[in-house]
């Protein structure tokens, strides 16, 4: 994930609840990418819903971490976007109360660097959370058409993602929900 470099040990983890509809969009995509030849230093995980169990996961040290969910920014039902994590921006932001069920990537990021500064241990150098926009998270089982469809598009773009000669700077600076954030609208197409 560096310009002609290695990219290191990375964890792949798609996170999302299977019975809130599109919220499952993460879940959905692991597995897909989980049936794909990928380099050997990469791990894909099924997160789910343990929000927790991901912040101690990536203490075992990776280089990145890619984050799968569902992302609401607004776009049409079925935008990707890749949002790269500045963890500058986020060392003074506030934590949010824990719930081991309902955590999301900022509450995990957050807990994540409340376990490394307890343990010495280092977070990852690099993190990126691929979002689809969601059309429905109310109880259901299941993805909408347009998540459904945005999902091998998912799995195609992490796979560029995880190439060694993909570029570390997606898009130029934006502002994501009161933190800094590295932005890049992947697919405008409406569904």
């Amino acid at each position: 994930m560096s310009p002609g470099g290695d990219i290191g040990k990375v964890l792949v983890a798609g996170i999302g609840n299977v019975f809130l509809g599109d919220d499952g969009f993460g879940v959905e995509t692991v597995h897909a990418l989980s049936g794909r030849r990928l380099p050997a230093q990469v791990e894909v995980l099924d997160i789910g819903v343990r929000g927790v169990h991901l912040a101690y996961q990536v203490l075992d040290g990776y280089d990145t971490l890619v984050l799968v969910d569902a992302t609401a920014r607004g776009g049409d039902p079925g935008t990707l976007y890749v949002i790269e994590h500045d963890q500058g921006a986020a060392d003074g932001v506030p934590s949010a109360p824990m719930d081991g069920h309902r955590m999301t990537p900022d509450a995990v990021l957050a807990l994540l660097g409340t376990l490394c500064a307890g343990t010495g241990g280092q977070p990852p150098r690099r993190t990126v959370v691929v979002g689809c926009e969601p059309v429905c998270v109310e109880e259901r089982i299941g993805l909408s058409p347009a998540v459904s469809d945005a999902v091998p598009r998912a799995v195609q773009l992490i796979e560029e993602l995880l190439r060694p000669d993909a570029t570390a700077d997606p898009a130029p600076e934006a502002q994501a929900d009161g933190a800094a954030a590295r932005e890049a609208l992947v697919d405008d197409a409406a569904h």
